[in-house]
Parts: structure tokens; C-alpha cells; sequence
């Protein structure tokens, strides 16, 4: 069994946001917010949660979608989402 840790998933969410918004990788961190730091609009991040469900094999409802405010928020919620 593998496991996705929070390294794997902040690396898959910056492929994620590069492909689907252009935001270069390296400003792709934990503390990043998705609005201010990183200009992603709520129809990117629709898109972008998506390509997270597809990549990581998870369900991100959507009331959790509104509490994710930052990179930090996104690993925290699919890491602890991946199936073992």
C-alpha cells in the first residue's frame, strides 16, 4: 500500500495549478493563499479541485471547498482524504 504524503501532494497541486492557471510551481507553498497570493478565481478553483479529485483518487465536497483558503488547507484536506 502506498500513501500519498503531504510532499507528494504539494508537488501534485503545483503541476495542478501550473497546467490548469499558469502559476509558476515555485510559488506553489503551504502558506500561499489561493485568492490573494496565487490570483485563482473561484471558477480556477473549481477546475482546480477537479484535477485534484482525478490525481489523488478523492471526493472534496463542496462545502470543503469553500473553507480552503490556502496551498496549507488543500494538503491538509487531500492528504488526509487519499485512500490507504
Amino acid at each position: 500500500m502506498t500513501t500519498a504524503t503531504s510532499q507528494d501532494v504539494l508537488a501534485g497541486l503545483a503541476e495542478i495549478l501550473d497546467e490548469v492557471a499558469g502559476t509558476p510551481v515555485d510559488k506553489v507553498v503551504p502558506g500561499a493563499a489561493f485568492g490573494d497570493d496565487l490570483e485563482i478565481d473561484s471558477l480556477t478553483m473549481v477546475e482546480v479541485v477537479v484535477a485534484c479529485e482525478e490525481r489523488f483518487n478523492v471526493r472534496i465536497p463542496d462545502e470543503a471547498l469553500e473553507a480552503l483558503r490556502t496551498v496549507g488547507d488543500a494538503v491538509a484536506l487531500i492528504t488526509a482524504s487519499v485512500p490507504a
